[in-house]
């Protein structure tokens, strides 16, 4: 089966994420952008089941996070901050330090709508 075929296709898909949950994370690596984007609301019903599986990847999700911190959503950003980035332990958050600190300091409109500061200087408090 091409792990492709795992993606959830809508924000209810609960069928995909059981059958992701039953795979190693070998497995499931090469589609962590797709399911990053399930992020995007958190509101949506599987999000925090995908955030469960993401969570296990650890430092393997900073060049993803780093790519998204890229990208105009504000919300995007606030959503991950307050939840899966939250969730990290600190020798990860170290490695998003500099993007972490960019946002906080040198914020982009999206950033600034969507308040960051807050969750920003918690993060950056637990690595300093």
């Amino acid at each position: 089966m091409d792990i492709k075929e795992l993606v959830p296709k809508h924000k209810s898909d609960f069928d995909r994420i059981n059958d992701l949950k039953k795979l190693s994370l070998d497995q499931i690596r090469p589609i962590l952008p797709d399911l990053l984007e399930w992020l995007q609301d958190i509101n949506w019903p599987i999000a925090i089941e995908v955030e469960e599986i993401l969570i296990g990847f650890q430092e393997e999700l900073v060049p993803h996070l780093k790519n998204i911190f890229n990208v105009v959503d504000g919300q995007w950003k606030y959503f991950l901050l307050y939840g899966l980035i939250k969730r990290l332990p600190d020798e990860v958050l170290v490695e998003l330090k500099e993007d972490l600190e960019r946002m906080l300091y040198y914020p982009t409109r999206d950033e600034i709508d969507e308040e960051l500061d807050d969750i920003l200087k918690k993060l950056l408090q637990r690595i300093m």
